[in-house]
């Protein structure tokens, strides 16, 4: 009687340590969520003014821009690497969009005397272009020439930055209203418009992140990106064309960069060649903060969606409640360190439960 209470007894506490683990995992899957909540619930009672709708709309606006960001960067380290050269691209795409709202392309070099002049449509199309180009530099420095990715981003970080400043000598491009005889004067709409009550930045958000989630869970792309980051060589020899995805994810790292460099110079109506600076860090922050493994394979466009929200919720409440942006950026880099500290409780914790599994 006494070996079977014993063993009972044993069971019992067994069960109840892995009730405990399953709940902690749990936990650790919903961390993101949880730091939205309190974070949120925190700025709600601690900022001033910060549940209003002026401000809200201002916080959504931001959310836009690094979540599009952000989703580009997942796919980037999802696939195994890592892009540095967002925030650069970001400032290079919105002095491209200043200069041809306000100047269009003098064709004088041709002997013609006059430039030619573009509408909305056509400027955005110019920038979206730039910006996928300077992805696809990216994939063929690592693909072709076998540059690891934090050096190559690093270089075309600086090389966008640099060809931003000579666009106007480091000089701003303002006024960006447009002209509505080149159908031009609608550029303000990207960042200013409203649709529904909501930006159409956040609009574009919406779209991107729909699209992004489709092709990531969908389709063999999104299969295949994930293979290449979960294991290369793998998937290499399983018959996916490893060069061919890591060009995608970094042409569409570019697009995204676009996308919020357009939105940003649309917004302010001035393109300044120093937009974007940082922009990197907080990508990566909300990519990781969303449960992207910085070791590949693993991500959600979900949750880097969540991420976004909350490095934008506070960062604006930061401002709102007057700490200096030095500390802002302090508090950027603990909230990566703390995200890749508690990813890496979770797949320990994760891999405990599998070998527990394995030897019951």
């Amino acid at each position: 009687m006494s070996s079977i209470d014993a063993a009972g007894n044993v069971k019992t506490v067994i069960g109840g340590h892995r009730s405990r683990t399953s709940a902690l995992l749990l936990l650790l899957h919903m961390r993101t969520f949880v730091a939205l909540i309190l974070v949120f619930a925190f700025f709600a009672f601690a900022a001033p003014n910060f549940l209003t709708t002026g401000n809200m709309l201002i916080v959504s606006k931001h959310v836009a821009q690094n979540a599009l960001l952000a989703i580009g960067m997942t796919f980037v380290i999802v696939a195994g690497g890592i892009d540095l050269s967002v925030g650069s691209i970001v400032g290079l795409c919105a002095m491209v969009a200043g200069y041809l709202v306000l100047y269009g392309i003098d064709l004088g070099f041709l002997g013609i005397g006059y430039s030619l002049q573009f509408n909305t449509i056509e400027i955005c199309l110019i920038a979206l272009v730039v910006g996928v180009f300077i992805g696809w530099i990216n994939g063929l420095l690592i693909t072709k020439l076998n540059v690891a990715p934090f050096i190559a981003t690093l270089g075309t970080l600086y090389v966008a930055r640099g060809a931003a400043l000579l666009f106007s000598d480091g000089r701003t491009f303002p006024n960006l209203a447009g002209n509505p005889d080149y159908g031009s004067d609608t550029f303000r709409i990207i960042g200013s418009g409203t649709f529904l009550g909501l930006p159409v930045s956040v609009w574009i958000m919406v779209v991107v992140a729909l699209i992004a989630a489709y092709f990531a869970s969908r389709t063999p792309l999104g299969r295949h990106i994930y293979a290449v980051g979960g294991n290369e060589r793998g998937a290499a020899l399983s018959g996916v064309n490893v060069d061919r995805i890591k060009l995608f994810v970094y042409m569409f790292s570019g697009l995204c960069a676009a996308l919020v460099g357009l939105i940003i110079s649309s917004q302010l109506q001035a393109s300044h060649p120093a937009t974007g600076e940082t922009f990197e860090l907080n990508a990566i922050a909300a990519a990781v903060l969303g449960g992207t493994s910085m070791s590949g394979g693993r991500g959600r466009v979900g949750g880097t969606i969540v991420g976004a929200f909350v490095i934008g919720i506070l960062a604006d409440g930061l401002i709102m409640m007057g700490v200096s942006s030095f500390w802002q950026t302090v508090i950027k880099g603990l909230v990566i360190i703390a995200a890749v500290v508690v990813d890496q409780v979770q797949q320990k914790l994760q891999a405990r439960v599998v070998l527990q599994q394995n030897a019951n």
